[in-house]
């Protein structure tokens, strides 16, 4: 048996982490180019200062409300810079995969989703996590966008 495996010699391959962005809980890129593909890492709602769009606290006894669409809405508002910035768009985007908390989010996060993406949007998948890397995120998204060179 013969396996066809593309060649990468030549291929453009560049990594950014942006500065106006959250800086990554470790070490890796926002963005990776590998010829004429984008792939961004796991994105979440938070902001440059670690305070996270979506997370308010509502009284002095600690308690804090979520709000799923907020957070969908800065997720994907972030992974539009992030893409921005290599001279691509959430146009240019071929699949992405959600990873919620808690599927009960799940009508709130397609809600906020459809502002952004119809079906001729990329291909998607969404699956349920047990937590994400801070107890007030709700959301995760990464994606693979196509823009050649």
């Amino acid at each position: 048996m013969y396996v066809c495996v593309p060649s990468t010699e030549g291929m453009t391959k560049d990594s950014k982490v942006l500065q106006q962005k959250a800086t990554p809980r470790g070490k890796y890129p926002h963005v990776k180019r590998a010829g004429d593909y984008l792939f961004v890492s796991g994105t979440s709602s938070r902001r440059a200062d670690n305070t996270i769009a979506g997370a308010k606290q509502i009284d002095g006894m600690g308690t804090w409300t979520l709000d799923i669409r907020e957070q969908t809405r800065a997720v994907l508002d972030n992974i539009r810079e992030v893409l921005q910035s290599v001279n691509a768009d959430l146009s240019d985007v071929v699949e992405l995969s959600t990873f919620l908390v808690n599927m009960n989010d799940f009508a709130g996060y397609n809600e906020a989703y459809g502002e952004y993406f119809d079906y001729d949007g990329p291909a998607r998948t969404t699956v349920a996590v047990h937590q994400l890397p801070h107890p007030h995120l709700l959301i995760e998204i990464k994606v693979i966008a196509y823009k050649p060179v």
